[in-house]
């Protein structure tokens, strides 16, 4: 396993796990030498230039080239990507992601079916991609694509599709939302990972962990 780790994330313990906080927004867990990347939503792109909208396709060409940078830095043993991998219907971007998976073979590609991932399930069943359904469970903790934070569980909730952002203020009122990645007492949310995505503004709690992502550092607030 690669040692390189970007110096501007951060170490948190959850549920008694070691997890590194990347500013490219993704999770690394170390016991299992796993990447957790949530709402992707690759494709979304080419979805919208389709209907006539012109989005900049460097919107998208981002994604890829944070995600091979990803690959090479941590050498993960697996990815497991928490819902909404891919936006809409079939079109190209699903075909380099397929290309992006055979030329790292040697890691396990996994899907948590999220509400955006409405492709053909013959797609999924061609490529290398293992598809878990709506949950996995590796103690601590259940990745699912949608919160099901729940009191009384023994597993800790780490989740997306929320693509959780934070408002944070200045002194002369003007004001800034940041993504986050927020830790509650029975789940966690990951922000978006997709380039072209929005973002959906939280309450933390005075006990909860936020972390914002801010100038390609990751900073607890």
């Amino acid at each position: 396993m690669s040692t390189l780790i970007n110096e501007n994330g951060l170490s948190v313990m959850v549920a008694g796990e070691k997890l590194y906080l990347h500013p490219f927004r993704v999770v690394y867990w170390e016991r299992e030498n796993m990447l957790l990347l949530a709402d992707l939503h690759l494709g979304k792109t080419s979805h919208f230039r389709k209907s006539g909208l012109a989005v900049p396709e460097a919107a998208g060409q981002s994604n890829w080239e944070r995600m091979i940078s990803l690959l090479l830095d941590y050498e993960p043993k697996r990815v497991l990507f928490l819902g909404d991998l891919f936006h809409s219907e079939y079109n190209a971007k699903w075909d380099e992601l397929i290309e992006l998976m055979d030329q790292f073979s040697n890691i396990q590609f996994e899907l948590i079916i999220g509400n955006h991932d409405i492709l053909d399930p013959l797609n999924y069943e061609r490529s290398a991609l293992l598809v878990h359904g709506v949950s996995l469970e590796i103690e601590p903790f259940l990745f699912t694509h949608e919160p099901t934070f729940t009191e009384g569980f023994d597993v800790y909730n780490l989740a997306g599709h929320i693509h959780p952002c934070v408002r944070m203020r200045g002194a002369a009122r003007q004001s800034l939302r940041l993504p986050c990645f927020y830790f509650g007492k029975t789940g966690g949310i990951l922000p978006a990972f997709g380039a072209f995505t929005g973002m959906g503004l939280i309450q933390p709690e005075i006990k909860d962990q936020v972390y914002v992502i801010a100038e390609d550092k990751v900073l607890m607030v």
